[in-house]
């Protein structure tokens, strides 16, 4: 609305100023899943899911971690070209494990699963990295 004095860029600008920090602030959830199997001390199997969330994730933050993008948006591409780092800092996050080993005729068989369970993160993309930050 315009003041009597004329000064309505002062308004307008104020306002753009909420618009613009309301998008920046605005990150995009993602449900990440991993998985992977290790038979004999050989990795059998690994996936990673990434799925963009189709309703609002409720939680608390947790701590957070940057990976390098290099200009991309694509979540599970970041990953993958940062999955040292990611793995590293999912297990600091808990991961479900599931251990089993058989003996029999003098021959040792082991199987492990390690899982992380769906879970939401709140992802927000700027030019060079990308933050990551789950919510509990």
């Amino acid at each position: 609305m315009r003041s009597r004095n004329g000064n309505r860029s002062i308004s307008l600008s104020i306002c753009s100023i909420i618009f613009f920090s309301s998008l920046a602030l605005n990150a995009g959830e993602y449900l990440i899943s991993y998985r992977y199997v290790v038979k004999d001390a050989i990795l059998y199997n690994e996936s990673l899911s990434v799925a963009k969330a189709m309703k609002r994730c409720d939680g608390i933050p947790q701590a957070a971690i940057e990976l390098e993008t290099n200009s991309s948006s694509d979540l599970k591409k970041i990953i993958t070209e940062n999955s040292d780092e990611f793995i590293d800092y999912i297990h600091k996050l808990g991961m479900h494990v599931k251990h089993s080993d058989i003996t029999m005729n003098a021959q040792y068989k082991s199987t492990t699963i390690l899982t992380l369970k769906t879970t939401c993160f709140k992802v927000d993309f700027n030019d060079n990295f990308a933050r990551i930050i789950p919510l509990k």
